[in-house]
Parts: C-alpha cells; sequence; structure tokens
C-alpha cells in the first residue's frame, strides 16, 4: 500500500487551480447583491430581475448537474473545467459592463452556466489528482468555498464607493481566469496523475491507494462524476423512497435559504432597518461567515459522533428565531444578534452532503443519490427567490416575504428528522420492497 505524497509534490499546478476554481464558484455569486442600490443609479432594476436573478445559480446547477457528464465524456474532465472558467470569466466581466437589466441578466446567466459546470467538476478533480489526499483536500477546498462566501460581501460597497460598482463587480474575474491558467499547462504538458487508476488510463476517477479516514468516507459520494450511463432502474427506484426525498427537501431547505439570501437579504436590510448599502453588505458577509466553521466541524460530528438529528435542530431553530428577530424587531443595533442566528443554518449544507455520503452503501448508489438528491433540490430552490420577489411587489413590504422563507424552515423539519434516521436508501428499499 502507497503511502501519502506531500500535497504539492509533483501536483502544485493542480493545487492552485482546484483552488482558485473554488474561489470562483461562490464569490461569482455573493457579489452582485450588496451593491444593487449602487447599481440602481445607473439603471433600474426590478424586484422581478433581482428575483430571476436569484433563481439563476439553482436552477443553473440543476440543469448542469445533468449536461455536465455528457460533456465531460466527450471533452474531458481538464478541459471542460478550462470551458467554464472562462465562462465564468466572460460573464462577469460582461456583467460588469451591463448597461440594462438585460445585459445584467445575460452576464449573471453566462456566470451560472460555468458554475453549474465547475460545481460538478470539482471533486472529481479532487479525486483525480488526490486520490492519497482526498480528505485534506476536502477541507481545504470547501474552506475556500466558504471564506469566498464572506469576503465578496465584506469589500464590495468600499470597493464599489472608490472604484465604482462595475469595477467590484467585475474584479472577482481575476480569480476566475488565473484559475484557467494551471488547466491549460496541464493540457498542454500532460503529467500523470499522482494516483492514477490504471485499470482505465486517462478516466477522471482514480483508485484508491490508501485506506480512507472518516473525511474521505464523507467526501467520495457526494462528488464523484457519473461517467458511465445513468441506471435508470435505480434512479427510479430512488423516487420511491420516502428518505431520499427527505434528503432532498433537507437539501433544497439550505439552497433556498442560501440564494434568497444572496439575492435578497442587502435590500430587506436597507429597507426594514434603515442601514445603508456598506452595513448591509457586512451584515450579508456575517450571515455567511458562520458556513465557515460548519464546514469545518460537521463533518466530523455527524460521521464521528452520529449528531445528525441535533445539528438538524439547532440550525433550522436557531435559523428561524433569527428571522423572527428580523421580522419583530428590525432595529440596527440587533441586526448583529438576527444575521447570526439567522446564518445557523449554514449547517445544514454540509450536513446534507454528509447525509448523502453515509445514507448509501456503495459508491454507486451514493453517486445516483447525490445527482437526485441535488438536482431536486436545486429545483425546488429556485423556486424561492423569485417568489420572493414577487410577493415584495404584491404586498409592498418584506414581511410577507420573510413568512414565506421561515415557513420552509417549519414545513420541512420533519424532513430533517427522518433523513436523521440511521439507515441506507437500499435498507428502505428492501424493508418496503424487497432485494435491492
Amino acid at each position: 500500500m502507497t503511502s501519502a505524497r506531500p500535497l504539492w509534490r509533483g501536483r502544485a499546478l493542480a493545487v492552485i487551480g482546484i483552488l482558485l476554481c473554488a474561489f470562483s464558484l461562490r464569490s461569482a455569486v455573493a457579489s452582485l447583491s450588496p451593491v444593487v442600490e449602487l447599481i440602481g443609479d445607473d439603471f433600474e432594476v426590478s424586484p422581478a430581475v433581482l428575483g430571476v436573478i436569484g433563481t439563476l445559480p439553482p436552477a443553473c446547477f440543476a440543469v448542469f448537474g445533468i449536461l455536465t457528464p455528457m460533456l465531460e465524456r466527450r471533452l474531458g474532465i481538464e478541459r471542460l473545467t478550462v470551458i467554464a472558467l472562462a465562462a465564468i470569466t466572460a460573464g462577469l466581466v460582461g456583467r460588469g459592463l451591463a448597461v440594462d437589466s438585460v445585459g445584467l441578466l445575460a452576464g449573471t446567466a453566462v456566470i451560472f452556466a460555468g458554475v453549474g459546470m465547475a460545481n460538478i467538476l470539482l471533486p472529481p478533480l479532487v479525486k483525480k489528482f488526490f486520490a492519497d489526499r482526498i480528505g485534506v483536500m476536502m477541507t481545504v477546498y470547501t474552506t475556500t468555498m466558504a471564506f469566498s462566501t464572506f469576503l465578496p460581501p465584506l469589500v464590495a460597497v468600499p470597493v464599489a464607493d472608490a472604484m465604482g460598482w462595475r469595477f467590484s463587480m467585475a474584479m472577482w474575474a481575476a480569480f476566475a481566469l488565473a484559475g484557467v491558467i494551471p488547466w491549460i499547462v496541464m493540457l498542454l504538458r500532460p503529467a500523470t496523475p499522482a494516483v492514477a487508476d490504471r485499470r482505465a488510463p486517462g478516466h477522471p476517477v482514480a483508485a484508491r491507494t490508501t485506506e480512507p479516514d472518516d473525511a474521505e468516507a464523507v467526501f467520495a459520494a457526494t462528488g464523484p462524476i457519473a461517467t458511465a450511463p445513468t441506471n435508470l432502474r435505480l434512479f427510479a427506484r430512488l423516487a420511491r423512497i420516502p428518505l431520499v426525498w427527505a434528503l432532498a427537501l433537507t437539501f433544497a431547505t439550505s439552497s433556498t435559504m442560501a440564494y434568497v439570501s444572496f439575492a435578497w437579504l442587502p435590500s430587506i436590510l436597507i429597507d426594514t432597518a434603515g442601514v445603508d448599502a456598506a452595513t448591509a453588505g457586512f451584515l450579508l458577509s456575517l450571515w455567511a461567515f458562520i458556513g465557515l466553521p460548519a464546514s469545518l466541524i460537521v463533518p466530523v460530528l455527524v460521521v464521528r459522533f452520529q449528531a445528525t438529528r441535533l445539528l438538524f435542530v439547532v440550525g433550522s431553530l436557531t435559523a428561524l428565531t433569527g428571522l423572527v428577530g428580523l421580522m419583530l424587531a428590525p432595529l440596527p443595533e440587533l441586526l448583529w444578534l438576527w444575521m447570526t442566528l439567522f446564518g445557523m443554518v449554514g449547517l445544514l449544507f454540509p450536513l446534507a452532503l454528509v447525509l448523502i455520503s453515509i445514507r448509501s452503501r456503495t459508491p454507486e448508489s451514493a453517486v445516483l443519490l447525490s445527482s437526485f438528491v441535488q438536482s431536486a433540490g436545486y429545483v425546488l430552490a429556485a423556486i424561492f427567490p423569485l417568489l420572493v420577489g414577487v410577493l415584495h411587489d404584491a404586498t409592498g413590504g418584506w414581511t410577507v416575504p420573510l413568512i414565506a422563507v421561515a415557513a420552509v424552515l417549519v414545513i420541512t423539519f420533519p424532513a430533517g428528522i427522518i433523513a436523521g434516521r440511521r439507515v441506507t436508501v437500499e435498507d428502505e428499499w428492501e424493508r418496503r420492497h424487497g432485494r435491492w
């Protein structure tokens, strides 16, 4: 059995490429809403447009979760990564050059086409180049994603005040463009991955050469790209298992809270509490920051201490408390408390990814479960950013939209409890229908 190699030895380009790609996924999402008020000084951005923009990320993730495996089989994983990062770069620059809402929407659509692909490609890239260090790279890249979630809201408005909103939005393209370079170099000068699958040369998923630790076990099923045609029979079985829908609703709840917040939270804070754009951006950054420690501790608490239901209850109830506080007492001096409490919903995203892994027996069924849960979850999550905009237009305020968001946490609470049952989807099928 081969020992793990140093992370950087012979694969520094892969480390840099993966980190820049991970950084670009969330910075593209989080950099728009803090400067919406400033964009409005140049041209109108209606609540309906903001709702559509908020809906684009989960919608693109759902669509490209299905399309990316087919594209990868034709182009190869590194080439498709270059295309994804190039699309993110072009979209960010285009959004910064927009002269009306149509241009803003078009740039955002291009961005999230790229993000939707990169979101699927990152885990198998880690597996291809770091099969002996999956646990370490999982922590590094998820922490990078969490960092890039709270950084843009923190700096977007100060940069916009100094350089203009166009520069504030377009500057994040530099990271995506830089991320293209390592993959192009590796394509021009191909090198054998540190741990290659000798049975399938060039295959994007590497074979294991070390015993998996807990972090690897958590990661292994949440990201591998489907390199063979989907087993439609097993996929149809998943749709008949209540546990699978409970997992999908748990994932959808997490995604709904995230994309509603990215799209609307600064506007809600400005309108209800009377804070300025810079303060609203800081508070969105505070909300997003909770996801950083959550990404580090949740996998350990679930895998080693089986704290699934406790984490779900804590994340849901504290988030609900934060939303209620924001509705009933939107006082400037209390906003930090409400955002911290609401930010605890950040526990649900890593929790949902861990559950996808441990609620299946084999890597094959885990890939199918991951595809089903994430696609269904993103479809459901795509509804709410648009719905919030429609409700705001219809009522002229934020109370009804916030009640609708809070209702998601209440309605899906039973799903989180069901998802906490320590059984696999295969167990559930066999209990109801016989042999899997």
